[in-house]
């Protein structure tokens, strides 16, 4: 089980069973592990057990922070998977990498059932992309096992975010939304210092919208809770640079650096040595 501490208001410490992080000293980095057959950029890559481990153990080797488990697609139009499949997907994994590592371990799923299995099995914070909408009992869930959670904005769902969102105020919106899901979790029984914040790049969100919200990061850092973005090889950086998801590396890592910039304590991430490298660098000159 997983404990946050605030010890001020500008500083977030999770203590995990093997070590603990202070997401204010330095940012963390989040690795994607997509046990999937058609997520995004990497689906059908690690789908098997042994590569699944396999990537996970060179994450590690990189020097990932956390590493975060998904065995359902949330891309543009994707579908959802039954739970027997999520389940046979995902548990197997986490399973066996708790008794070969020391990182800890998050599960990307909106479905209470998947969560509460995750976390018998050894995962310690709860990656939902729903900020707790989709799934009632998610939030009880939650609050019974006093573990982090990511609260992430979405507008619609998966199969049809993405058809024509709309914003008057998209920076608004989504701190009016993060408002909402602080108070709704807290009424609920989890601490508020149990929850991270996810503005959802990609999610529901335009061109437009995707830039407007990184260029701003820091205006939801008002609301006084870490802020973690998944940006990387997503469609903004292609329509960018006119590239395919498997050339938006470079793109991924600049649009990094501005995040960090902006006050980005976690970033979640595809490419763990190259982002490792660069949220080193630009935190050291933000601290020189």
């Amino acid at each position: 089980m997983s404990i946050v501490a605030q010890t001020d208001k500008k500083e977030f410490v999770l203590n995990f069973r093997h070590r603990k992080y202070n997401f204010s000293e330095r940012t963390h980095i989040m690795g994607v592990l997509n046990v999937t057959p058609d997520s995004f950029s990497d689906g059908g890559k690690f789908l098997s057990l042994d590569k699944a481990i396999a990537q996970a153990l060179k994450m590690v080797e990189e020097g990932v922070d956390i590493i975060d488990i998904g065995g359902e697609s949330t891309r543009p139009g994707s579908q959802p998977v039954t739970l027997k499949e999520e389940t046979q997907r995902v548990i197997p994994v986490i399973e066996t990498l708790v008794k070969k590592i020391q990182i800890p371990i998050s599960v990307d799923t909106y479905k209470s059932q998947i969560a509460l299995k995750a976390m018998e099995a050894g995962a310690e914070l709860i990656n939902d992309i729903s900020g707790l909408r989709f799934d009632s009992e998610m939030v009880k869930l939650a609050a019974k096992y006093n573990v982090p959670v990511v609260i992430m904005h979405i507008k619609g769902t998966p199969q049809n975010m993405q058809e024509s969102p709309y914003y008057e105020n998209v920076l608004k919106e989504i701190k009016d939304y993060f408002e909402e899901r602080v108070n709704f979790a807290d009424s609920m029984g989890i601490q508020e210092q149990n929850l991270i914040l996810d503005p959802g790049i990609g999610f529901g969100k335009r061109f437009e919208d995707n830039l407007a919200i990184l260029k701003n990061l820091k205006e939801f850092k008002k609301l006084d809770r870490p802020i973690l973005v998944g940006l990387s090889r997503k469609s903004f950086i292609g329509k960018i640079l006119d590239l395919p998801v498997e050339e938006r590396l470079e793109g991924s890592l600049g649009a990094l650096a501005c995040s960090i910039m902006q006050g980005a304590n976690i970033a979640r991430v595809h490419d763990v040595k190259e982002s490792v490298r660069v949220a080193k660098v630009v935190d050291a000159i933000l601290k020189g």
